[in-house]
């Protein structure tokens, strides 16, 4: 059945039972409206309830934020896969062996009492065809005190003439790097400057000395020019060694950083995150301005990590002025820095 007239209302229905069908309609989508509205609501403020960071969390955040920036500066900082150094070792180890400077008994001692002493080396010790050495965290303590003997053993005039035989410190003799090489054959002055690993020329000397001028380290004040202690040495036979392959100038700062960086972690790691606060990432900083007083000597690092709110660092230790040091690195609190020297 059609109906034409709109106004028609089924029997049964009168207008005004339609009406009020059509109002309670209304009302419920009124309801429905108001009560979905509560709910949103509701939930905003439980979800903002909920998610509201008390400070405690807020601690947590940065604390998980600064963790992960410093495993960022680290991965840059101190390369878990090394660093290769622009130097083949040859057989230098044999020599030092050969000459007296180390005693192959001793020093193998030291490192098999640790369950250390690995193939890689004995072939640093005591092989003849060794390519280019590589630093790591793991074999950084053991090249430092490989480059220790060098330093110590090879003839050079900034151990004949410099610093070291100044009389106003009483002779060579009574200073950690001499003193301190208790695994020679003999005493260790019987080796000072005493033998020919290099012939360098008069302008890789010039090079020496003025590289080893610019490099300091954060144990104590003095630059490798004055190589008081075990880092200060094993420096100055890495130059040595470097100048006699003819590595360049500007290799040799960026080498020399990079091993200091391993032998002085937490220095450098702090290092980094000042520069990158001040807007400079670790791969663009200068070598040379770096290893200088201002960064790294004793009193100018300590000047730069008191600007540095200073993270737990994974790599917070540093290598002591021991021969005892060249083994792993050794957890140390992050502030703290081996001491050597005057």
């Amino acid at each position: 059945m059609k109906y034409n007239n709109v106004n028609y209302v089924p029997e049964g229905n009168s207008e005004k039972e339609m009406a009020f069908e059509l109002g309670n309609k209304k009302d419920y989508s009124l309801t429905l409206s108001i009560l979905a509205s509560s709910i949103i609501l509701a939930s905003a403020w439980i979800y903002t309830s909920e998610f509201k960071t008390t400070p405690e969390q807020k601690a947590n955040l940065v604390a998980i934020q600064q963790k992960k920036q410093v495993s960022e500066i680290e991965a840059i900082v101190l390369p878990s896969n090394g660093v290769e150094l622009p130097v083949v070792w040859g057989d230098l180890g044999a020599k030092l062996v050969e000459t007296g400077v180390i005693d192959a008994d001793k020093f193998k001692a030291i490192y098999e009492q640790r369950g250390t002493f690995t193939e890689e080396y004995k072939n640093l010790l005591l092989g003849t065809n060794n390519g280019k050495l590589k630093m790591t965290n793991e074999n950084s303590g053991y090249l430092l005190n490989l480059l220790w003997a060098l330093g110590l053993g090879s003839k050079n005039p900034v151990l004949d003439t410099g610093e070291m035989v100044d009389p106003k410190y009483g002779g060579a003799k009574g200073f950690a790097s001499t003193g301190g090489w208790t695994i020679a054959k003999g005493s260790p002055m019987d080796h000072y400057s005493r033998h020919s690993y290099f012939n360098l020329t008069p302008e890789q000397q010039a090079l020496v000395d003025k590289v080893s001028r610019g490099i300091y380290r954060p144990c104590c004040g003095n630059s490798t020019h004055f190589p008081d202690c075990n880092h200060g040495m094993a420096m100055l036979g890495l130059l040595e060694l470097m100048a006699s392959q003819g590595v360049s100038e500007q290799e040799m700062w960026k080498t020399a950083l990079a091993v200091n960086s391993y032998w002085f972690p937490s220095t450098y790691l702090t290092l980094a995150t000042y520069m990158k606060s001040n807007g400079t990432e670790w791969k663009n900083v200068d070598p040379q301005e770096i290893l200088g007083s201002k960064y790294s000597s004793a009193s100018g690092f300590r000047n730069i990590s008191s600007q540095v709110t200073q993270p737990q660092q994974q790599s917070a230790g540093g290598s002591g002025c021991g021969i005892d040091a060249g083994g792993a690195p050794q957890q140390q609190p992050q502030a703290q820095q081996p001491g050597c020297g005057i």
